[in-house]
């Protein structure tokens, strides 16, 4: 899903839709009995990833993080960053990739948040789960994190009240 619905998605949204749907065997959560985790899913797709120029988080080390700057201190040094999983600097896109705390950890929320304030990040892709599993007092329950993603989203983009300053597109795996 892509917003704001009121503008075509841009040239680039099909290829790293592209790249979901040829790993959806490896990565998707309507089929997989447990998903993977967010560094799981990155590591699955990160070298087609590479391919379309994203620079991509390479481990939790921080000299293999990608951080985009939020404010510049004295002599244009990042005086604050913040962290993202890929970002591909010719179209301007961030990536994030969320798993179990998508949803009910509120990483979408601080995801959009930080999103804001990014210097140069003019699309925000956020690829979540379709459908999270787990367990709680011995029943199994599925949060529908990509359903209630687009759901805030179509909140925020459709409200006459603000304007975000970068389009979004939400991705379900």
């Amino acid at each position: 899903m892509c917003y704001p619905q009121t503008e075509p998605p841009a040239h680039f949204v099909t290829e790293i839709v592209s790249v979901f749907q040829k790993h959806l065997d490896a990565v998707g959560t309507l089929d997989l009995e447990k998903g993977l985790s967010s560094d799981a899913v990155l590591a699955v797709l990160r070298e087609d990833l590479v391919l379309l120029g994203f620079a991509v988080e390479a481990s939790k080390r921080s000299t293999d993080k990608i951080a985009r700057p939020v404010f510049f201190g004295e002599n244009g040094v990042p005086s604050l960053r913040y962290e993202i999983d890929a970002f591909h600097s010719g179209w301007r896109c961030g990536l994030e990739i969320e798993a179990g705390r998508a949803w009910m950890g509120n990483a979408v929320y601080r995801d959009l948040i930080q999103a804001l304030v990014m210097v140069e990040v003019d699309t925000l892709v956020l690829a979540v789960p379709n459908a999270y599993r787990y367990s709680t007092g011995g029943k199994n329950v599925v949060s529908k994190d990509y359903e209630n993603t687009v759901s805030v989203a179509s909140a925020l983009y459709g409200h006459s009240r603000m304007r975000l300053p970068y389009n979004l597109v939400v991705i379900g795996y």
